[in-house]
């Protein structure tokens, strides 16, 4: 029998419900896929309690790996028995099950050399993380970014591959075992925000500058340290809400703020181009099939056990990815 997490109402982990559903054949321009792992993200919180709205009730989850059982007529971009990972938003929700049915256009060839897990792990971390290396900002070694939840799944691969591009990466973590871990993954500075001022830090270890770019995923909590810490017309990159959204405010703000370029990116529009998805896909395939990238799998749970994922993610109790294993 197939299982799924699914919830008929918004709200705190526990409308996460883990069933039995029925699957049926693929239609036109569909396939039928059977997981091996399923990624776990933040942004599935949003979904569950109501930020983002989806129509109820609802499955969860955006991202997976496994291998197609049956296609649909017209597809082309897989066979059966092709092993295949996808990340999406809307139009992947769902991924919290043993099989589904999804639409063939997001699906992504595994190499044979990277893992199911692995690929549950990075697909949307590794593309999320390869657009802000490689399309956001023109990176020169040299260059310095201040990187927001350094020792969470996005911010370990980002600071791999800034090293990677010889720059100088200064993370933010709220304790010293996330401390430790950023270290060992390329931060040469660390700052932990419980009881260090994050903006003043930056400045003494830029020599008053501050940095090139910073990349906050944190949102409300640290929005304006986070523009007190970029250089004059450098790049302030929203890319998550971890503490909740960023307050409506006047953008005369940025006029005396060094007057920063800013930006709230969303991967979609990073993937859109099939021809560009598969440009960033096999950048980080390639530096993780190479050792250059390590992913970090140090969660692992049965997608019964959803809501304790969800409250493990939340109470940020998680290092590195976070896996549901089928």
């Amino acid at each position: 029998m197939v299982k799924a997490v699914r919830f008929y109402e918004t709200g705190a982990p526990e409308v996460l419900r883990y069933e039995n559903v029925e699957v049926g054949d693929p239609g036109p321009g569909q396939v039928r896929l059977r997981h091996v792992a399923v990624g776990l993200n933040y942004a599935d919180t949003y979904v569950r309690s109501g930020i983002y709205q989806v129509p109820l009730p609802s499955g969860i989850g955006c991202e997976a790996s496994g291998i197609v059982v049956a296609v649909g007529d017209g597809v082309t971009n897989v066979t059966v028995g092709d092993r295949v990972t996808y990340t999406g938003f809307m139009n992947t929700i769902g991924a919290y099950c043993t099989e589904r049915l999804i639409s063939a256009a997001p699906l992504i060839k595994l190499p044979a050399n990277i893992g199911f897990e692995t690929a549950a792990a990075m697909t949307m971390r590794g593309l999320t993380s390869a657009y802000l290396m490689r399309r956001i900002y023109p990176f020169q070694a040299g260059d310095s970014i201040l990187l927001h939840a350094a020792a969470g799944g996005v911010g370990l691969i980002v600071s791999q591959w800034a090293k990677l591009l010889g720059l100088t990466v200064i993370g933010t973590v709220s304790s010293e075992a996330k401390a430790e871990v950023a270290r060992a993954h390329g931060c040469d500075h660390i700052i932990n925000y419980s009881h260090e001022d994050i903006a003043k830090s930056v400045r003494e270890l830029t020599g008053g500058r501050g940095v090139d770019v910073v990349i906050d995923s944190v949102g409300k909590d640290t929005f304006m340290a986070s523009l007190d810490s970029v250089k004059r017309r450098g790049l302030m990159v929203c890319v998550g809400t971890a503490s909740g959204s960023i307050p409506p405010f006047d953008p005369q703000l940025l006029a005396f703020k060094g007057s920063p370029y800013l930006t709230r990116p969303a991967l979609a529009d990073y993937i859109a181009d099939p021809a560009e998805k598969v440009a960033l896909s096999e950048e980080i395939f390639g530096h993780v099939a190479a050792g250059r990238i390590k992913i970090e799998i140090n969660q692992q749970y049965a997608l019964a056990d959803a809501a304790q994922a969800h409250r493990d993610i939340e109470g940020r109790k998680t290092i590195g990815s976070s896996i549901f294993v089928i």
